[in-house]
């Protein structure tokens, strides 16, 4: 259980870790430079305060030998809608590296029509892009680019909405759809590139996805399923009495608390994140809330073992317990696909956590059919008359 809580707390801040930023290129020398906070990003640039103008390049790496790379500027918020991009690739008829400008309107999003290059309603001055190589250099898995632009800047409008990303796939002139993970999602900061000031928004979103993928799979994906086991199998230890009860109830409501913190953490990200929608994720995680809060209030109408309601009770009470488990682990690996983290050491030691309670309830459940078993052979010698009471007192504390 530490090891699971480490995990999941440390390995992935790794993925804050930024690319190492250089002001020097073989084409120009910038005063300042900057990693930006993910896949290994990074921009430099020269702000003219006399003329208002931007010099900029842009650093990205390609992730596919037919994929593409874009940085660019979102004149009125910090989202991808919007975005005034330009996009490098190469060429599908010569190879060679080109650089084109792109308009991100809503309907890229919804991926309705081909996203076509069209000129751009900023004042861009000048554009290029290289291969870290030189000419002779070609586009693979790996390679590095270079997207330089001159912008013609406002007065005191030197704060811009940096958005940056790339994907594997280019038809014709049309880059496709870019990955969803929560890296590329996040490919957007704000810089005053007078000040060198960076805006704290995406990081801090950032770090709430990470308190939120934690809490989860503490909550819904571990102490939910210890309670049910809890309940499942203590319960028949006689020695324990009512402890079993008081054990169960009291897990299940910590891990119900902190999963309502997740839940309110996750509904937050929801709203600072405009435009960004997961469909899946979101359903499961507001029916297992759902579930977990009839659970809840469930305790508040809980029958006496005398009343005649008290086996629809339990019915109802086994049904939704065990259908809030089990969305809670699904929904637990559906948020590390969406994290990113399909093959993180925080899922590995998540799959071993729950592996683990599995052997445990597997272990127990023989064990609870051998005893089972056992007492059903005795009470059918005793009703044959074959063992008498002082065997059945002596059976009945083996």
């Amino acid at each position: 259980m530490l090891l699971l809580f480490y995990l999941l707390i440390i390995s992935p801040f790794h993925s804050f870790v930024s690319g190492r930023c250089t002001t020097t290129t073989t084409i120009k020398t910038f005063q300042k430079c900057m990693s930006l906070p993910t896949q290994q990003a990074s921009i430099a640039w020269t702000y003219y305060s006399n003329n208002n103008t931007l010099d900029l390049v842009f650093f990205g790496t390609f992730i596919s030998p037919s994929g593409w790379v874009a940085w660019g500027i979102n004149p009125t918020s910090p989202e991808m809608t919007g975005t005034r991009a330009l996009v490098a690739f190469p060429d599908p008829n010569t190879g060679q590296l080109v650089l084109l400008p792109y308009i991100l309107d809503p309907t890229v999003k919804l991926q309705r029509t081909p996203l076509l290059s069209r000129p751009l309603d900023i004042s861009l001055v000048t554009s290029s892009a290289t291969l870290y190589g030189g000419r002779m250099a070609t586009v693979h898995n790996g390679a590095a680019v270079q997207i330089y632009a001159t912008l013609k800047l406002g007065e005191n409008k030197t704060k811009l909405h940096n958005v940056w990303n790339r994907g594997l796939y280019v038809q014709g002139y049309s880059p496709t759809i870019h990955p969803t993970t929560i890296n590329d999602l996040s490919s957007i900061t704000t810089v005053d590139f007078l000040s060198g000031f960076v805006a704290a928004g995406p990081r801090n979103i950032k770090t709430l996805k990470y308190v939120h993928g934690v809490l989860n799979a503490i909550s819904w994906g571990i102490l939910l399923p210890i309670g049910a086991v809890t309940a499942r199998y203590i319960r028949h230890v006689e020695f324990l009495g009512p402890t079993w009860f008081y054990a169960h109830a009291g897990i299940q409501l910590s891990a119900f608390f902190l999963g309502t913190i997740g839940f309110a953490i996750g509904i937050r990200l929801g709203k600072m994140s405009p435009g960004v929608v997961y469909g899946l994720h979101r359903k499961l995680g507001i029916t297992a809330f759902c579930l977990g809060s009839l659970q809840t209030l469930a305790l508040l109408f809980r029958p006496k073992t005398t009343n005649k309601f008290r086996r629809y009770w339990k019915s109802y009470h086994h049904f939704v317990g065990y259908a809030c488990v089990v969305l809670g682990i699904v929904n637990v690996f559906q948020g590390f696909e969406v994290m990113g983290e399909g093959r993180s050491y925080a899922k590995l030691a998540y799959c071993l956590s729950l592996s683990t309670l599995i052997g445990v309830c597997a272990a127990l459940e023989v064990n609870s059919w051998v005893i089972f078993c056992r007492k059903a052979k005795e009470e059918k010698m005793r009703r044959e008359g074959l063992i008498g009471g002082s065997e059945k007192s002596s059976g009945n504390h083996s």
